[in-house]
C-alpha cells in the first residue's frame, strides 16, 4: 500500500502520519493484507515487513511479536465493533433503540466479515489461540454480548424495550444473526446461490433482523 493508502486509515482531521508512526501503520496495513489473504500461521514477520517496505528490525520497534501484530490489526484496521457496542448502555434513552441496533448490525456484518479469514489460522493453532486470549485478558470477544445486553437492559428499565424480552438471548440472537450473515458472505464469496443471502443487502438484514428481534414472531392479535 502508498503511504496515501496508509494515510487513508487515519482518524479524519489527524496530522499526517510521518516516522515511526508512518512505520506501523504501513505494518498494520501490509499485516491485514497477508493475513487476510495467507493467514496468519503462514505470514511471519520477515513477509510483513517485506509488505510493509521496512525492515524486520524497524518491525520490532513497534511490535513485540506476530500475535500482537494480528491483536493490533483487529483493534485497529477492523470496523470498530467493540467501540460500537460499548458505547450503547450510555445512550440508553436517546434516539430511537431500533436504530441503535441498526447501525450496530452495519458495523459487526463487516467486523465480522474481515475477522473471519484473518482468525481462521488462529482458531486451528491451539497454542497460538491460547496466547491470544491470554493477552485479551477481560477484552474477549463475549463483551459484545455483555455490552448489548446491558443496553437492551437499560432500555428495558425505561420501558422502551418489552419487558418480557431476556435481554441476554437477545444480545446473543443479534450478535449471533450478524455472525452467521458474515460468515455465509466469506464462505460464498461472490459467487452465493440465488436466495442464500436474504435480505440481500446489509442494510435491509440490519432492517429486518432488528425488526423481527424487536416484534416477534408470534401474530398480534
Amino acid at each position: 500500500m502508498t503511504d496515501e493508502g496508509v494515510q487513508q486509515n487515519a482518524p479524519e482531521g489527524a496530522e499526517p502520519l510521518t516516522g515511526g508512526a508512518l512505520t506501523r501503520a504501513r505494518v498494520l496495513d501490509a499485516a491485514a493484507r497477508l493475513l487476510a489473504t495467507v493467514g496468519l500461521t503462514r505470514t511471519t514477520t520477515k513477509q510483513i515487513a517485506r509488505e510493509a517496505g521496512c525492515s524486520e528490525a524497524a518491525l520490532y520497534k513497534h511490535f513485540r511479536d506476530k500475535e500482537e501484530i494480528f491483536v493490533r490489526v483487529l483493534r485497529e484496521r477492523a470496523p470498530r465493533l467493540a467501540d460500537a457496542v460499548a458505547e450503547l448502555p450510555g445512550r440508553a434513552g436517546e434516539g430511537a433503540v431500533r436504530e441503535h441496533l441498526e447501525a450496530l448490525v452495519r458495523v459487526a456484518v463487516p467486523f465480522y466479515r474481515r475477522s473471519f479469514p484473518m482468525a481462521g489460522s488462529l482458531l486451528a493453532s491451539p497454542e497460538l489461540l491460547a496466547a491470544h486470549r491470554g493477552k485479551l485478558g477481560d477484552a474477549g470477544p463475549h463483551q459484545v454480548g455483555v455490552h448489548l445486553a446491558e443496553y437492551l437492559a437499560a432500555e428495558q428499565r425505561l420501558g422502551r424495550v418489552p419487558a418480557a424480552l431476556d435481554p441476554h438471548a437477545a444480545a446473543l440472537l443479534l450478535i449471533g444473526a450478524c455472525f452467521h450473515r458474515a460468515f455465509l458472505e466469506v464462505f460464498y464469496a461472490d459467487e452465493a446461490p440465488p436466495g442464500v443471502l436474504l435480505p440481500p443487502t446489509t442494510e435491509e438484514f440490519a432492517t429486518e433482523t432488528v425488526r423481527v428481534l424487536l416484534d416477534g414472531l408470534a401474530p398480534r392479535a
